[in-house]
C-alpha cells in the first residue's frame, strides 16, 4: 500500500514524476585496468640475461660455427690460408680419435672416485657442525672454507710442491719412515685430493645452511619420538636437504666435466698426465698446439652436450625421487 508520504518523498527523488514500477536503479563502476608490472622483472632479469648472452649463448654458437669448418693450406703450407666447410667432419674426427675417448673414460674415473667422497665427506663435516657436539663452529666453518678462497691454479702448484719427490717435506718425511711413495705415478687420486681440499668446505657451507633451514619445530619432535642423534640425521635431516644434495651433485658433475686446470699443472711433473688427459685438455692441445681450431670447436661442443645431457639426466631424477616420496607421504 502506498501511502501519501511515500509518493511524496518519490516526487521529490524522480523530479516530480513518480514511476512506482520502474526498477531501481543500480549504480555502475567501471573496472580501471591494472597496470602491467613488467618493467621491475625486465629490470631485474637484464643484467643476467645480458652476462648469459655474451658469456654463455654467443660463444658456444661460435664454437658450433667454428666446429663446421676446418682451415686448409695450399703451396706445400707456404700458401695462404683458407676456411672449408666440412659439416659434421670435425665431429667424426674428435669422436674417432681415440685420445679424445680416452679422456672421457678419464673423467668417469675421476667422477666415480670424487664425487662420492666429496658429497660423502662435506656432508659429514656438515652434519657435526649442525649436531649438538660442535664447538668453535664460526672458527672451523671459515677454516674448512678457505681452502676455496685460494685460486685454482695456486691450490695446484702447492700440491704439485708437496708431490714432487726431492723439494716436498711430506715426501721426504715418508722416505724417512720407510716409505718410499710415488704420489705422481698414478696421478687420478692426487688430482682428486686437490679437488676435495678445494671444495669440500665450499660445499659444506651449503650442507650447512640447509641444515640450518629445517624448523626446530621437526627436530624436537623426532627426539620426542626417541630418535637419536643418528637417527636423527639420517631419517630427518638427510631427507630434508635433499634439494641441496641434487643441486650440489649437480654442479659437481658439471664441474668434473670441465676438470683442466689441476691436470694442467701437473701434467709437467707427472709423466702419465698426457696433454690429452682430459676432454678440455684435448680441446686446448688441439687449439694451441695444432692450431686446429675446428677440431677444438668440435670437442668442446661435444663437451657441452654431454654436460647439458647430464644436467638433464639428474635434474629429472631428482624430481622424480621428490614426487615420488610425496606421493608416498599422501
Amino acid at each position: 500500500m502506498i501511502t501519501p508520504e511515500l509518493r511524496t518523498r518519490t516526487e521529490r527523488g524522480t523530479g516530480g514524476r513518480a514511476d512506482l514500477g520502474a526498477a531501481p536503479r543500480t549504480l555502475r563502476t567501471t573496472a580501471r585496468p591494472r597496470r602491467r608490472r613488467g618493467g621491475a622483472p625486465a629490470l631485474l632479469l637484464g643484467p643476467f640475461m645480458l652476462l648469459f648472452t655474451a658469456c654463455t649463448l654467443i660463444p658456444v654458437g661460435y664454437a658450433g660455427y667454428l666446429s663446421l669448418f676446418t682451415e686448409r693450406r695450399s703451396g706445400l703450407g707456404f700458401g695462404g690460408t683458407e676456411n672449408i666447410f666440412t659439416g659434421l667432419g670435425n665431429y667424426t674426427r674428435a669422436l674417432g680419435d681415440a685420445a679424445f675417448r680416452q679422456g672421457f673414460v678419464t673423467t668417469a674415473e675421476y667422477c666415480l672416485l670424487y664425487i662420492p667422497l666429496m658429497l660423502g665427506l662435506s656432508l659429514l663435516l656438515a652434519l657435526l657442525l649442525d649436531s649438538g657436539l660442535a664447538r668453535a663452529r664460526r672458527f672451523f666453518q671459515l677454516a674448512l672454507f678457505l681452502p676455496h678462497a685460494v685460486p685454482g691454479i695456486i691450490a695446484a702448484l702447492i700440491w704439485m710442491y708437496l708431490y714432487t719427490p726431492g723439494i716436498s717435506p711430506v715426501v721426504s718425511a715418508l722416505d724417512g719412515l720407510g716409505m718410499q711413495p710415488d704420489l705422481l705415478g698414478n696421478p687420478l687420486p692426487a688430482v682428486v685430493n686437490i679437488a676435495l681440499w678445494e671444495w669440500t668446505g665450499y660445499n659444506l657451507v651449503i650442507f650447512y645452511a640447509a641444515l640450518q633451514a629445517i624448523p626446530g619445530e621437526v627436530l624436537e619432535a623426532a627426539r620426542v619420538d626417541g630418535a637419536g642423534p643418528l637417527r636423527t640425521a639420517l631419517s630427518v635431516k638427510i631427507p630434508l636437504i635433499r634439494a641441496s644434495l641434487t643441486m650440489v651433485g649437480l654442479f659437481t658433475v658439471i664441474g668434473s666435466l670441465q676438470l683442466f686446470t689441476e691436470p694442467m699443472i701437473l701434467h709437467g711433473a707427472a709423466p702419465t698426465v698426457t696433454s690429452t688427459w682430459t676432454p678440455n685438455m684435448y680441446a686446448y692441445s688441439a687449439a694451441f698446439d695444432r692450431n686446429d681450431y675446428g677440431l677444438a670447436a668440435a670437442a668442446s661442443v661435444l663437451l657441452a652436450l654431454t654436460a647439458a645431457l647430464l644436467s638433464y639426466v639428474i635434474t629429472r631424477a631428482g624430481r622424480g625421487g621428490s614426487a615420488r616420496r610425496e606421493k608416498a607421504s599422501a
